[in-house]
């Protein structure tokens, strides 16, 4: 078996998840790791660290200098968040594709503060392009705020329970009940209080970039 783990034909054969014997065309192993790394940003020394590897190692993998064990390959998909096949797959459009993260209900990060008490989203995952979190609105005053929130970027707010009034710089304030949406630059100042009996809770996307 340690034979067929060093020979990247047999590798590309045991990771398939089908089943099937279909052998995948060979790819360039090293390529394909040194080409998702960069498509994170991340350094030789981060993706080593996230997949658990020594930095000599990943570097051997992406310069062809070592063929890697199924363990070590468990180790990159798993740093990379992909899976092992993804590996040996060559991307479309040349787009990386298949990182994933779910977030059990209530199991977010927790950020609580005077005015909201804010569930984090998709915290495993690094390099995100959006933020998004779940939001319960304690706040019954624009008042409660110390001036307007204001960070760069888009957001989109979303009502999931109770009435919620959007307070921002340059509109007049918008009531908003379960299901309603709202979409605005979030470098004008934005405030959210609950005006139901309970707490409001919303969902907030906002853009990274």
């Amino acid at each position: 078996m340690s034979d067929e783990l060093n020979d990247p034909t047999s590798i590309i054969r045991i990771a398939r998840e089908s089943g099937e014997n279909e052998i995948a065309q060979p790819l360039d192993l090293g390529q394909r790791v040194r080409e998702l790394r960069k498509a994170r940003d991340w350094t030789l020394e981060q993706a080593a660290q996230q997949a658990g590897l020594a930095r000599s190692t990943l570097s051997k993998i992406e310069n062809g200098q070592m063929s890697p064990t199924y363990d070590a390959l468990k180790k990159l998909a798993v740093g990379l968040e992909i899976s092992v096949p993804q590996l040996f797959t060559a991307p479309s459009k040349g787009q990386v594709n298949g990182r994933m993260a779910v977030t059990v209900s209530g199991e977010g990060g927790a950020h609580p503060t005077a005015t909201y008490e804010h569930e984090i989203l998709a915290g495993a995952l690094t390099k995100k392009h959006m933020l998004p979190y779940r939001a319960r609105v304690r706040a019954r005053s624009i008042e409660e705020f110390d001036g307007w929130v204001r960070h760069d970027g888009e957001e989109f707010l979303y009502v999931l329970t109770g009435v919620v009034r959007l307070y921002t710089e340059f509109y007049e304030p918008v009531e908003m009940k379960r299901g309603d949406s709202a979409y605005y630059d979030a470098t004008m100042g934005h405030n959210v209080i609950s005006i139901s009996a309970e707490d409001a809770t919303i969902l907030w996307v906002t853009s990274l970039n």
